[in-house]
């Protein structure tokens, strides 16, 4: 019984310093290592709406339409009864042209295995749930599973979730944009050695 008990606990501490809980914070970066991190997370995001914008063109108009946006991209690993996921973003504010830089931290429990990478992107239709998303972060709960659907917005909404009232989500894995959201005790907020 205690040699389960310390395996789970060893298989716990993995997968929080997977989700980013672990020592990062501790280490300060130098100038130029921020540079270089702030450089990759903008590459990324440039990478991420390319492919949404390949894989749902219409979302284009949403994105170009909107008082912000975030991209995020994601990786997640599950072992046995633990897991988690980390990951970097680029929130941006379509009106002043501000860049935030952002994380996002997931951790999973229940049996399983595998390995998990996604992407996203948040999209805000006015300024109050941009800001709010960037200054107060964003969590959901355990297993909050939403569908996409247009909800009356038309096809530039195709593929889309609405989250809350003015913020919709698209999420992209490598076959495209999943049709269905399952996030799970997933907390995303600013970086703030990137900042």
């Amino acid at each position: 019984m205690r040699s389960t008990m310390t395996a789970f606990a060893a298989i716990l501490c993995a997968a929080l310093g997977l989700a980013g809980f672990g020592g990062d914070a501790a280490a300060k970066m130098s100038a130029k290592e921020k540079d270089k991190a702030r450089t990759e997370v903008r590459k990324a995001s440039a990478s991420t709406l390319s492919a949404l914008y390949k894989a749902v063109p219409a979302a284009r108009k949403v994105v170009e339409g909107s008082a912000g946006y975030a991209t995020f991209s994601n990786f997640g690993m599950k072992i046995l009864v633990a897991g988690g996921g980390s990951g970097k973003g680029l929130a941006v504010d379509k009106k002043s042209g501000r860049e935030t830089f952002m994380k996002m931290a997931e951790v999973q429990a229940g049996l399983g295995f595998g390995v998990k990478k996604f992407r996203l992107v948040w999209v805000f239709a006015n300024e109050g749930a941009l800001n709010q998303f960037i200054s107060s972060g964003w969590e959901t709960g355990g297993q909050a599973t939403a569908g996409a659907k247009a909800g009356g917005k038309g096809d530039a909404y195709q593929g889309a979730i609405s989250v809350s009232p003015g913020v919709w989500l698209y999420q992209l894995t490598d076959t495209g944009v999943a049709l269905e959201l399952t996030a799970k005790g997933t907390k995303y907020y600013k970086d703030d050695d990137l900042n």
